[in-house]
């Protein structure tokens, strides 16, 4: 059969952060998992990050991966076979690190990564995949671009995540348009939520096959 006229795949967009942190662990995000019970998971990953010797050491002696959502995968699959797929060419823009190196120094902005820290710790996933903190990162956002100045830096920031978010859709297309399934979820840093839901019309019907797509939460 052409794929091209089979049903599109449904694919939701879960928002993460990569490291425990209270309610945000690998086992409420495992429990997500279970309750959407995909056939694929696509991860904001290269493909090192779950190394030959990481799935040995989980497979061998139950040693779960430090990266959250690898952790999660790894808990769901003791119960689901699921095929697991990098979409990362390549890591974070050195551009990124320059930036928050010059943000390090402002207290005002620290304040407020801390208080989200504190809502992230208690309310979990359900806080990273809301409206109110896909808002209260704009807000961070455009308080970083004013310490910054719209300096020339930060605009080669704009650009470089921009091309990082746009290999990862490209990535999840390559993979719709050679690979059958119905049911996937793509786990990416909460960081990217806006501007990846924004780029879901954009990629969705501009490839071989179309994507259903879903954003998890609210």
């Amino acid at each position: 059969m052409d794929r091209i006229n089979e049903p599109p795949p449904l694919i939701t967009l879960i928002s993460t952060i990569h490291e425990e942190h209270g309610k945000c662990n690998s086992d409420e995000l495992c429990s997500i998992l279970e309750i959407l019970k995909p056939e694929v998971i696509f991860l904001e990953a290269l493909d090192n990050t779950y190394s030959n010797y990481d799935k040995q050491m989980f497979e061998n002696f139950g040693v779960y991966h430090h990266k959250l959502e690898l952790a999660a995968i790894q808990k769901f699959i003791k119960y689901c076979p699921v095929t697991y797929i990098s979409v990362l060419d390549k890591q974070l823009p050195e551009s990124f690190n320059e930036k928050y190196d010059q943000l390090d120094n402002f207290n005002e902005l620290k304040q407020l990564f801390e208080n989200q820290n504190k809502i992230i710790e208690r309310e979990g996933f359900d806080y990273l995949n809301s409206s109110r903190c896909t808002v209260q990162n704009e807000e961070l956002r455009e308080l970083e671009v004013k310490l910054l100045n719209d300096s020339e830096l930060e605009q080669i920031v704009r650009s470089d995540i921009d091309e990082y978010e746009n290999s990862m859709m490209r990535n999840i297309q390559s993979y719709c348009s050679k690979n059958q399934f119905n049911n996937a979820v793509f786990m990416c840093g909460v960081a990217h939520r806006k501007s990846i839901i924004s780029k879901i019309e954009q990629f969705s019907n501009n490839g071989k096959r179309e994507i259903n797509w879903k954003v998890y939460g609210n």
